[in-house]
């Protein structure tokens, strides 16, 4: 083997050289056209499975939006239905409500129209049985009248429902449909001033009485107890519910 190269030899080598590179190129370019093609092929593959899953998706989403958009309507049609329903309930039972109101205030003026009527009645029926009731319990009756009243100074006033009237004595009724304890607390205080406004009485024994068509529960018996007299219903007429011993406390 010679020890130095030619000329010739270095041009073979340059040209072994350029066609193992160009044979290299070749054969990269071809892989390189192979990948593409390849890797093109994948990426259209991949698209497309992406392209049918967002479809799909898509469809789904759509398909529910629908089913949900259409639940809503039926929901909102339900509620607004029912809202009118309500409202309809609201204003019938408001419309109800202003019939009850004005039945209870026609009630409530007939009953306080009756209630001046009963008292009425109640007074004109023990009122005349009164000079009968007190002469059976040694108090003599020249007068009975009704609706006694008096005032003073201050804005104070009296009222007597029946008064009833001999020599010596006086005897002051309140007359109540239905008595109660405080009905006759009341009247106890009636008592205690009634010389204060009928200082022409200031001689005379005073009683008092009460009387009721009902009486309530304990009234009757407080009232006997501060020694008054309590007259009460009996059938058609009014009696003394008083024992026959019974002593009044005079004022």
């Amino acid at each position: 083997m010679p020890s130095t190269m030619t000329v010739d030899d270095i041009w073979r080598l340059f040209e072994e050289t350029s066609r193992q590179f160009r044979e290299q190129s070749a054969e990269t370019d071809r892989k390189f056209r192979e990948q593409s093609v390849e890797t093109d092929r994948k990426f259209r593959e991949r698209s497309a499975e992406t392209d049918r899953i967002l479809k799909e998706r898509s469809a789904e989403t759509d398909r529910i939006l629908k089913e949900r958009s259409a639940e809503m309507d039926r929901v909102l049609k339900e509620t607004s239905l029912k809202v009118q329903e309500t409202t309809a309930q609201v204003q019938e039972t408001t419309a109800q409500m202003r019939e009850t109101d004005r039945v209870v205030k026609e009630v409530s003026r007939k009953v306080g129209s009756l209630g001046s009527r009963w008292g009425d009645f109640v007074e004109g029926l023990v009122a005349p049985a009164c000079e009968t009731l007190f002469a059976e319990r040694g108090i003599p009756v020249h007068k009975v009248s009704r609706q006694m009243k008096a005032k003073l100074p201050g804005g104070r006033h009296m009222e007597i429902d029946v008064f009833v009237v001999n020599t010596d004595a006086v005897v002051l009724v309140e007359v109540k449909s239905a008595l109660t304890v405080e009905d006759v607390r009341d009247h106890l205080i009636r008592l205690a001033e009634f010389k204060d406004f009928f200082p022409e009485y200031a001689n005379k024994r005073v009683f008092g009485a009460v009387a009721g068509i009902v009486i309530g529960e304990h009234a009757d018996r407080f009232a006997m107890n501060k020694g008054l007299f309590v007259i009460v219903q009996s059938g058609d007429t009014v009696r003394m519910a008083n024992e026959p011993e019974f002593q009044p406390h005079p004022w």
